[in-house]
């Protein structure tokens, strides 16, 4: 898959989670929440793409490792950037939460797609 169309896939899939998040769970702003959920993707995803390209040549277990970690990382990353965005604290359990789900559902979605188009 293509880096555009990979970063689209994100923000089509994970901007609806951090807003319905945000929104109903947290109490922030509509707009803020989903330019929340834009932002943060654009500081991490170009990173673990970056990332996970180095690991592609390797051993499968090497790959897998490193991208259990990447994500790992992502999702910490995302959860206490969308802290003072959100007006949320670290301690809360919602900014990892929606990380986490956001990032699952991308996963998903990113998994599909890549077997839908044969690669």
């Amino acid at each position: 898959m293509r880096y555009p169309v990979a970063l689209a896939l994100t923000l089509l899939t994970e901007t609806p989670v951090y807003a319905a998040a945000l929104t109903r769970v947290g109490r922030v702003h509509p707009g803020r929440a989903a330019a929340a959920g834009v932002l943060v993707n654009l500081v991490t995803h170009p990173l673990l793409w970056w990332t996970l390209r180095h690991w592609t040549d390797g051993p499968a277990a090497a790959y897998w490792t490193g991208f259990a970690l990447s994500e790992t990382a992502v999702c910490a990353v995302e959860a206490l950037l969308l802290c003072p965005v959100a007006g949320l604290r670290p301690r809360d359990p919602l900014p990892w939460i929606a990380s986490g789900t956001a990032n699952a559902v991308s996963l998903l979605a990113g998994t599909v797609a890549g077997l839908l188009l044969g690669g």
